[in-house]
């Protein structure tokens, strides 16, 4: 067995085939995360812990939504006592849901906590750490040092837990490393996973395996390469399986978040990772619950899908990012951004304002086009060309026998099954589409896939669509043929909350590891306008989260918590309405200053609570302005934006 071979079988069980991870249980009062019992979805209060009946009732809320755990903010020893009370009326109330404390900085606010509630989350990157931003040198022997200084702090902790049959998650967050893990590790996939088993190797030490283990971050890429590092370090350290917590930090709201989410989360899934799942939503908690059970449920009848071929080597790392390597094509493939491809074939006639689904706008007094940051690179029309003169930017691809009895071929390019392409007679000197179905992927197709004017549209029935694929993909890569795809995927809208998380699935887990030069969510008979608007706008948002191709602006916002200093939800509404506009701008939104620096550590602007009714704001990591009123703090983050070059004013698109 070759190298790469033994990496797949370390992070999962299969690349074709469904079979999730088998797991340690863990047991978190009457619920059990991991072993053979079904993925737990869980959530976390908004509410001021301090605010019992606020607390009671949010919890019920999210509970009768279906939220089968918990995790409740616990910064000091007071909101740790005031845990005693919320349970004591949960539990008169009937509602026996095992609840989290989650810690920050507080150990002994940890330790109060274990002995009231059912698990307690730490983080290790400021559980005996405070972060300055500062590199350390260490030698062997002064890192030796710290991690006794850690052993001690951490130690009467998992003595508490051993004693009240507390159960703990090791959380890792990507945004809130350590100096002394920055110092070493940098920021890195490896350095969280290290992270985390600096913790665990103290807890096996101590004869205690009640733990869950999670990977957070807000760049889905990040979080797929580090929890799959760790479950290949666990392995190869001879750890306990332990259970895997799953989630994006910071995801942010509406479609965004459930989009950004279904990346990262759906990829792990996908791979038969993961044990207990939380969405994190700019929303009312309530809300979280549903959306990840929809993306668990998607792995109920999974294991009866249609065979994949066997894989017998891996020819992608898959604990680092790299995009496939693919021959241009006009402007698809290599290092161009993935392209996205608009499906009207299915409407019965394409006009001028057909074309506004699609972000391309006609204003008819200039007699000018005009498009948005969401304007399809390409319209396939089907079996019949579009009957107008489409604008510059956009080109048509039309089904082979119609497009050969075309005059007029200029930005029109043919779409041929396999069998038409083998026999046809004329070809576009420039660009052709081959429409291929994932398991067409033979000796005699390879052949035709070398043409160095030719981008496959690639698709799949099998309901293991992602892992089909993919092994497409792989089988690309073993042959070293450079031929540049676009990944089709046709969905009937019933429920579009429910299209979003599988699209994202489906797609996002390709983007994630490098696969992908574009994009067509295909149209179904009988979608209107408002779904192809919808279809379209989803595969932006895609490329987005897979941080393959960025479009607009990316709001890294926490989905709020008891520590929370101001409306989270109101000022994130209120920075979108004003910032929406700014391309590719990352602006985290943060309710507090314990997470907030770190956790938004990958944006280019920071607004974080700092004080009742203060902001402070960031460019990047660094300060700018402290204490700033909140009534006047959107206004200041614009100006900064502004003198950093990157503000444009909003243009107004009419028509």
């Amino acid at each position: 067995m070759n190298s790469s071979v033994a990496s797949v079988k370390k992070y999962c069980n299969s690349l074709v085939k469904y079979s999730r991870r088998k797991s340690i249980p863990v047991k978190v009062g009457d619920v059990t995360i991991g072993g053979d019992n079904p993925i737990v979805v869980q959530s976390m209060t908004t509410i001021d812990t301090m605010d019992t009946m606020g607390s009671v009732e949010q919890t019920i809320r999210m509970v009768d939504a279906g939220c089968e755990l918990v995790r409740i903010t616990a910064p000091s020893l007071k909101e740790a006592e005031n845990l005693r009370h919320i349970k004591a009326e949960l539990r008169k109330r009937g509602y026996d849901v095992p609840l989290v404390a989650d810690i920050h900085f507080t150990p002994n606010a940890a330790e109060l906590a274990a002995q009231i509630v059912e698990k307690v989350r730490v983080n290790p990157g400021n559980y005996a750490d405070k972060k300055r931003f500062e590199n350390i040198e260490y030698t062997d022997e002064t890192y030796e040092a710290e991690l006794d200084r850690i052993r001690a702090r951490f130690t009467p902790l998992v003595e508490l837990c051993k004693t009240h049959g507390t159960a703990m998650r090791i959380g890792t967050n990507h945004g809130s490393l350590s100096d002394r893990i920055m110092s070493r590790y940098g920021d890195t996939a490896l350095g969280m996973v290290e992270s985390a088993l600096e913790f665990l190797r103290i807890c096996e030490d101590l004869d205690f395996d009640q733990i869950v283990i999670s990977m957070k971050s807000s760049n889905a890429q990040v979080m797929v390469e580090a929890y799959r590092l760790l479950v290949q370090k666990l392995d190869e350290e001879g750890l306990k399986p332990y259970p895997l917590h799953l989630g994006v930090t910071e995801a942010g709201e509406a479609e965004d978040g459930r989009i950004k989410s279904a990346v990262g989360i759906g990829t792990l899934l996908e791979d038969g990772l993961g044990d207990t799942v939380r969405v994190s939503l700019t929303e009312e908690p309530e809300f979280e619950a549903p959306v990840a059970q929809k993306l668990v449920d998607q792995y109920t009848s999974r294991e009866g899908h249609d065979v994949i071929a066997e894989i017998d080597e891996n020819p992608i790392d898959p604990f680092a990012y790299h995009r496939r390597q693919s021959r241009e094509v006009i402007n698809i493939g290599n290092t161009n951004v993935p392209r996205v491809m608009a499906d009207f074939s299915q409407l019965e006639e394409v006009s001028v304002k057909s074309l506004k689904t699609i972000g391309h706008f006609y204003l008819p007094e200039p007699d000018k086009w005009t498009m948005n940051d969401q304007g399809a690179d390409y319209v396939y029309s089907g079996n019949r060309a579009i009957s107008f003169m489409l604008p510059n930017g956009i080109r048509e691809v039309i089904d082979y026998p119609a497009w050969e009895q075309l005059e007029d071929k200029k930005n029109r390019h043919p779409l041929y099954t396999l069998e038409q392409l083998q026999t046809a007679e004329t070809c576009d000197d420039s660009l052709n589409f081959l429409k291929l179905e994932d398991h067409q992927l033979d000796t005699e197709t390879m052949s035709v896939l070398e043409a160095d004017n030719l981008v496959v549209i690639l698709n799949t029935q099998n309901r293991h669509a992602m892992p089909a694929l993919r092994r497409f993909f792989f089988e690309l890569e073993k042959r070293k043929l450079q031929v540049p795809v676009i990944i089709e995927r046709q969905y009937e809208i019933e429920d579009e909350e429910t299209f979003l998380i599988q699209a994202s699935t489906d797609v996002g887990g390709l983007l994630v590891d490098g696969f992908g030069d574009g994009v067509m969510l295909s149209a179904c008979k009988g979608d209107g306008l408002d779904v192809l608007k919808l279809k379209n706008e989803t595969a932006f948002g895609i490329l987005q989260a897979g941080r393959t191709r960025m479009t607009k602006t990316e709001y890294i916002s926490c989905p709020s918590c008891g520590r929370t200093l101001f409306d989270l939800q109101e000022t994130t509404a209120m920075i979108r309405k004003r910032t929406d506009h700014l391309k590719g701008v990352k602006i985290g939104i943060m309710g507090c200053i314990v997470n907030g620096p770190g956790e938004m550590a990958d944006a280019d602007f920071g607004y974080v609570g700092s004080g009742k009714g203060k902001i402070t704001l960031y460019k990047g990591q660094d300060v700018v302005k402290r204490g700033v009123p909140s009534e006047q703090a959107v206004d200041e983050l614009i100006e900064i934006i502004r003198q950093d070059g990157k503000w444009m004013e909003p243009q107004t698109i009419e028509g």
